[in-house]
């Protein structure tokens, strides 16, 4: 019997270790060098590429090899209904500490828009939209383009018909499934072996690029973004805590690696293929988090939930707007409905904040100003995201498990 090859490591030396001696490396230098630093900005993005390019058939053969591992279609029904509800809940209370947030440290107040945002820059989505979206009209351009949510709807079809299947019919798929998913996993960590330079050197562009900023009259936005996702993070631990069977510490030291590719890339889509592979490290099983973790890629946005409700209140703030108690309700809807469905809008988080302060006719002018350092909040949005995803399937993990110790 042959077993699988690790790749080489050095002793005394794990891959957390190293890749936050690439980040302090990276951003000594991008405090020395500053904005120059800015030539390194391709080797930080080859690595986000190649994580990209990882991501999309993980996600989809490791979704199979976890589908056809369950015994009927009910268990993932059981399991769709706990997480999507996991997930919407979480959003909404992101939402309303973003909103708090602001309310607390009201940096809008007395603030001068003078910069201009020309042209549209979208609408709200309709709930029909967002559900028609789900599915995709063509496989082959789901895959083109990257759009993880229709991936994921097309191998949940594609596991329910292999578990339709006759017996060894779906065991041989089965097997398929999990050799393509290891093949993926070995390539991730072959990606990951490069991570200390690629997440380093992104690093270091952010700090020459952005580092200035910090002094700068949105310092105390950003404060209270990062205070709110400080506390969504308090919220994850004690749920860690209470309804799981895992220790806070130990939880943030074996997922170490996971946050710094967060922090370094800001992509959910990126840091997915590292979740992915951490999630395997750390005994989660396949057949949740396979489904899990990339639905929460698409859908579930805590981290820019806070972000949002601060954008929103910062710029009412600003342009002397005050809503009623009543109206933080389809406040709170929309950016529901914004979060959820965002992901085919291109821009990401900050598209959808311009978006979201458009929709009840505030000042966009808000756009120029968090524009300038809205990557150091994306930082906080995208690690906040992906941990509320790893928490989550830890929570469902376990309820699963005390459903069933066997």
């Amino acid at each position: 019997m042959t077993t699988a090859q690790s790749l080489p490591e050095r002793p005394g030396m794990g891959l957390g270790t190293r890749i936050l001696i690439g980040m302090l490396v990276g951003s000594v230098l991008g405090v020395v060098v500053g904005e120059r630093i800015a030539v390194l900005q391709p080797v930080g993005d080859l690595f986000i590429r190649l994580l990209v390019l990882a991501a999309i058939p993980l996600v989809f053969f490791n979704l199979l090899a976890g589908l056809t591992a369950l015994t009927d279609v009910r268990t993932f029904g059981r399991l769709a209904g706990k997480i999507m509800s996991y997930y919407v809940t979480t959003d909404v209370i992101g939402l309303s500490i973003g909103l708090a947030a602001m309310a607390l440290l009201r940096p809008g107040v007395g603030m001068q828009l003078t910069e201009q945002v020309d042209g549209a820059v979208g609408e709200v989505p309709a709930i029909a939209d967002v559900l028609l979206g789900l599915f995709p009209t063509n496989a082959v351009r789901a895959f083109a383009e990257g759009n993880v949510v229709q991936i994921v709807v097309l191998a949940v079809l594609l596991g329910i018909g292999t578990l339709l299947l006759a017996e060894d019919a779906r065991s041989r798929l089965s097997a398929l499934y999990s050799d393509l998913a290891a093949l993926l996993r070995r390539l991730v960590d072959l990606i990951l072996w490069t991570a200390p330079v690629g997440i380093g050197a992104l690093m270091a562009v952010t700090v020459g690029r952005y580092g200035a900023q910090l002094l700068g009259p949105m310092t105390r936005f950003l404060i209270g973004v990062y205070v709110g996702q400080a506390i969504v993070f308090v919220g994850y631990m004690t749920l860690l805590r209470f309804f799981t069977d895992r220790s806070p510490g130990r939880f943030l030291r074996d997922t170490g690696p996971l946050w710094a590719t967060t922090v370094a890339t800001t992509s959910s889509l990126a840091s997915l293929s590292v979740g992915l592979d951490i999630a395997e490290k750390i005994g989660l099983p396949r057949r949740i988090y396979s489904f899990t973790l990339p639905l929460g890629a698409q859908l579930n946005k805590d981290g820019t939930s806070v972000m949002l409700g601060a954008v929103f209140l910062f710029t009412a703030q600003a342009a002397g707007v005050e809503f009623s108690a009543a109206s933080f309700v389809s406040i709170l809807l929309i950016g529901l409905l914004l979060s959820e469905g965002s992901g085919g809008i291109p821009g990401g988080g900050f598209v959808i904040a311009l978006i979201y302060v458009q929709a009840f006719n505030l000042p966009i002018e808000v756009a120029a100003i968090v524009g300038g350092i809205y990557r150091l909040v994306d930082m906080g949005n995208t690690t906040i995201n992906v941990m509320g995803d790893l928490v989550g399937t830890s929570l469902v993990a376990h309820s699963e498990w005390k459903r069933n110790p066997t």
